[in-house]
């Protein structure tokens, strides 16, 4: 039992370590957006995985704001599905469920196809080129991670691709929405423990998309993309519906 204890006193100190660093990002406006946003990305990098309660005396000691400044940066952060509060148990980084990956994959299908196709046929204009040049740089990212073997890297720069491509429809609507979508997704990235297996097999096609796009054949990178998502939703839903299952 008492290793127990100190095993949990270990994991707690490891998810408010390097808090107090961020508590500069905050300035002067110590708002429950700004904090809602380092608890976001804290989440987004694994630094809070799926199932973990959040201990508000930790985090609010760490970052130097007020319980109920924290309480409203939980309460934005459940509306983006990202925690969940449990009735006299506490705040929990959320479980992503099987239905809601599908869901996810709904979303992302839509949104960025629809993002491609909004592009028309090439050549585009300077604007839209220095956003076709920000997706062949994620990809490229993506290759250099893969090379070194950083695969945690790797899932951060198909990230990026994927929300480079939402940005070509010059929408800072669809880019949230999107960043939400891709948090929740990164959830369920953080359970399979996996990137590599998820991640390394599709680098060829995102330069293939990202190649595409370059040559300005909106069409086509479609097409690619579809097929793409269509792929990636059939392998990753099933290998975390049966990880699910596993428990």
């Amino acid at each position: 039992m008492a290793g127990g204890v100190a095993k949990n006193d270990q994991r707690r100190l490891a998810e408010v370590a390097g808090l107090e660093r961020d508590r500069a990002l905050l300035g002067r406006a110590s708002t429950a957006e700004r904090v809602a946003d380092i608890l976001r990305e804290r989440i987004t990098e694994g630094y809070f995985p799926p199932g973990v309660r959040l201990s508000e005396e930790s985090i609010g000691g760490a970052l130097g704001v007020s319980r109920n400044t924290l309480r409203e940066s939980f309460r934005l952060l459940t509306h983006e599905r990202l925690l969940e509060h449990r009735l006299n148990r506490g705040v929990f980084v959320r479980m992503v469920t099987v239905e809601d990956l599908d869901d996810i994959f709904r979303v992302r299908m839509l949104v960025e196809c629809a993002a491609v196709r909004g592009l028309g046929p090439g050549p585009y204009d300077a604007a839209t080129t220095r956003l076709v040049a920000a997706i062949e740089e994620a990809v490229r990212a993506g290759e250099e991670a893969a090379a070194d073997r950083v695969w945690v890297e790797l899932s951060t720069a198909n990230l990026r691709f994927h929300q480079a491509v939402v940005a070509l429809a010059g929408s800072p609507r669809t880019d949230e929405l999107m960043r939400g979508v891709l948090a929740e997704l990164r959830l369920v990235f953080h359970v399979m423990d996996d990137p590599r297996r998820f991640h390394s097999p599709y680098l060829v096609r995102n330069r293939q998309i990202a190649e595409t796009l370059l040559a300005g054949d909106a069409v086509e990178a479609e097409r690619l993309l579809r097929a793409y998502l269509e792929d990636s939703r059939a392998q990753l839903s099933a290998a975390y519906a049966q990880r699910i299952a596993e428990g």
